[in-house]
């Protein structure tokens, strides 16, 4: 049998945003997407040079900070897009179940494998909705919608908890007519218990500069607080 191996960007053992509780987090290597906005270029790259582990070597990593989880922490895969990788995240999920860690997936719903199996394994989806509108969706992300309502079927058919997350960005979606769009969207995905509006931010900027790859929102300044202030009032979750 052939030895299942992950390719991981990076972890960050007491993450505080990336799920309910403290969680280990894992940032898987690889995506299709090249969103405008994307802070995480160095994750593109499917067969860049990282640390490749296998799912049993990770658990161990993991359960040396189980004590720190509590009640509400566990485990966050995300990325990159952690899809990418089905067999490897099935056998890192029946693990972190055999030793009762929460489990959450962080994705873009853009990847390939057994969807049912993995969500199966996950006890929240932390989804970013990227746009609602096919037209959207291909000028933020350069692909169409087709494998994000593939998952997106398959995510309705679960009984795992939804979060929803949408990057607001100036003079691109910070408008009214959007929020408003993405209520009724969110409305045809099951068993969804928060929505939240995140505010376009320019740390990863740089990032860009030392991989040497256009930046296409360049001069576009962060997202204002108050704004989107404004924007979560109109939410219905």
């Amino acid at each position: 049998m052939t030895e299942i191996y992950g390719n991981i960007n990076s972890v960050e053992s007491m993450g505080l945003v990336d799920g309910p509780g403290i969680r280990y987090v894992i940032f898987m290597q690889g995506c299709k997407l090249r969103c405008l906005y994307c802070h995480n270029p160095e994750t593109w790259n499917e067969n860049a040079d990282v640390e490749k582990i296998t799912p049993q070597n990770l658990i161990k990593k993991i359960l040396r900070f189980k004590n720190y989880f509590g009640d509400d922490g566990g485990v966050t895969f995300s990325g990159g897009e952690p899809l990418l990788q089905p067999e490897f995240l099935i056998e890192c999920l029946k693990l972190c179940k055999a030793n009762g860690l929460h489990t959450a997936l962080d994705t873009a719903g853009v990847g390939f494998g057994d969807y049912e199996e993995i969500l199966n394994l996950v006890d929240l989806v932390i989804l970013d909705v990227k746009a609602v509108k096919p037209d959207d969706y291909k000028k933020l992300t350069g692909q169409s919608m087709e494998q994000f309502n593939k998952f997106l079927k398959a995510l309705n058919t679960a009984q795992c908890d939804v979060w929803i997350r949408q990057v607001i960005v100036p003079g691109i979606n910070d408008t009214k007519e959007n929020v408003l769009s993405l209520n009724n969207f969110v409305e045809q995905i099951n068993n969804v218990k928060k929505v939240e509006l995140l505010p376009y931010k320019t740390m990863g900027v740089h990032k860009y500069e030392e991989l040497k790859i256009p930046y296409r929102l360049n001069g576009v300044p962060e997202m204002d607080e108050d704004k989107i202030k404004t924007l979560e009032n109109l939410l219905k979750y």
